[in-house]
């Protein structure tokens, strides 16, 4: 029996397959239960994102081979088509694997945080299902303090690697709080959705949302709790926003110099910062021109994000040595839990050679035999049953010749 990872992600598979081969979170109790019936696993989790489908189970060689196949019948794909996309760690790769992409070493973006939580989701789903057993129990119990040291010990989350994170990161530097900063989003595609998601995190809580369309805007707004204008109401709400963050289809600039400039006098040049992640630009480069504007590209955070990502590749390495700890901690885990059940075993078969003999003696003294003689065939007896399968053992050993097995049999023997 071993520890299998198997798996598809965002490195070996295109978009359109991960999404058929994904498991809706109402599907999971059920995809355990067959899991455990085709495959007869002693241990199944099932971790989905958007990014990865991963399948953890205990078991053979031959019941690996199973999983693929489940997997495939599963999601109604054809195998050959599938298979060439997957991966399968075994044992102690198969931890390691686990404890990087909890950590968030083998996500899209290296050091995001909600993988961790997917993770214990995943793990918490097959505890209410009943596929969690003391090794897998130790196991992700492992992971997910690996994967806390990580994250507090490490600098891998701590710096921005997104345009729209970093985008409010320096909103937040300028400003330090960002609860009484008025913000101005225009657009309503995904990257201000993301920006807008980001700002609520960091406690904004005066948002207003201008986009070409009233009504994609207005969904948009009342998702966040901020107000909403069109395109053409712009300049008229310009001149109260501390923070303007652009992201629009447009092929021509949204805010000109000229804008800006007459924002300023309303504003009585108190300063304003603006940020264009959209290409082409929303906001005409002149306005850097102005004294109390400052306007930051997709070029300029981008420069921000190659030295953010530096710093948490530099992060990465000592995470790995943290999990290499943590894989080795586990293997000597696991080591242990095996040396209990052979001195069991060896224990309970030595209780049962006792009792036999036990017996038969007990038999031979009510058949009225001498107990002299009877005490001295059970000696015998007891003592050549005991001594046959290891005297086996250390005669292989010897031939060996090996100085390893010959100092452990002296160990053993207390020689």
């Amino acid at each position: 029996m071993a520890i299998y990872a198997l798996g598809i992600n965002h490195k070996t598979a295109p978009v359109a397959l991960r999404e058929q081969v994904a498991f809706a979170p109402e599907q999971v109790p059920q995809a355990l239960r067959e899991l455990a019936t085709v495959a007869n696993v002693t241990d199944a989790v099932i971790l989905s994102t958007c990014n990865r489908t991963e399948l953890y189970f205990n078991g053979s060689t031959e019941q690996a081979e199973q999983v693929i196949a489940w997997l495939s019948e599963f999601h109604q794909l054809d195998n050959q088509l599938l298979q060439p996309h997957l991966y399968l760690y075994q044992q102690q790769d198969a931890a390691t694997h686990l404890m990087r992409v909890a950590a968030g070493l083998d996500s899209l973006v290296l050091g995001e945080p909600q993988i961790l939580g997917q993770v214990k989701q995943a793990y918490n789903q097959s505890r209410q299902a009943g596929t969690i057993n003391p090794q897998f129990e130790r196991l992700f119990q492992k992971t997910f303090a690996i994967a806390k040291q990580v994250r507090t010990e490490t600098e891998i989350g701590a710096n921005a690697v997104s345009v729209a994170f970093v985008a409010v990161s320096l909103a937040k530097q300028i400003f330090g709080r960002l609860d009484k900063v008025s913000v101005l989003l225009i657009g309503a595609g995904e990257t201000i959705e993301l920006v807008a998601r980001h700002l609520k995190e960091q406690g904004a809580s005066k948002l207003t949302v201008a986009n070409r369309t009233y009504e994609r805007g207005l969904a948009l707004a009342e998702a966040f709790g901020a107000e909403v204008v069109t395109l053409s109401q712009v300049p008229a709400v310009l001149g109260r926003a501390d923070v303007v963050i652009s992201s629009t289809a447009s092929t021509l600039p949204i805010i000109g110099k000229g804008m800006v400039e007459q924002a300023l006098k309303v504003r009585k040049h108190k300063p304003m910062f603006l940020v264009d992640l959209a290409v082409p630009r929303d906001i005409e480069a002149q306005v850097t021109e102005l004294d109390d504007a400052y306007l930051y590209t997709v070029d300029d955070l981008q420069t921000i994000i190659a030295q953010n990502m530096e710093s948490r590749q530099q992060a990465a390495q000592q995470a790995e040595q943290m999990i290499g700890l943590g894989v080795a901690e586990f293997q000597q885990w696991q080591l242990l839990q095996g040396n209990v059940d052979w001195v069991r075993d060896y224990r309970q078969q030595c209780e049962q050679i006792k009792n036999e003999l036990l017996a038969k003696a007990a038999n031979q003294l009510v058949a009225g035999q001498e107990p002299e003689k009877v005490m001295a065939e059970l000696a015998n007896r007891l003592s050549n049953r005991l001594m046959h399968s290891p005297t086996k053992a250390i005669r292989q050993l010897v031939q060996d010749d090996q100085l390893e097995p010959q100092r452990l049999i002296n160990i053993l023997l207390d020689l």
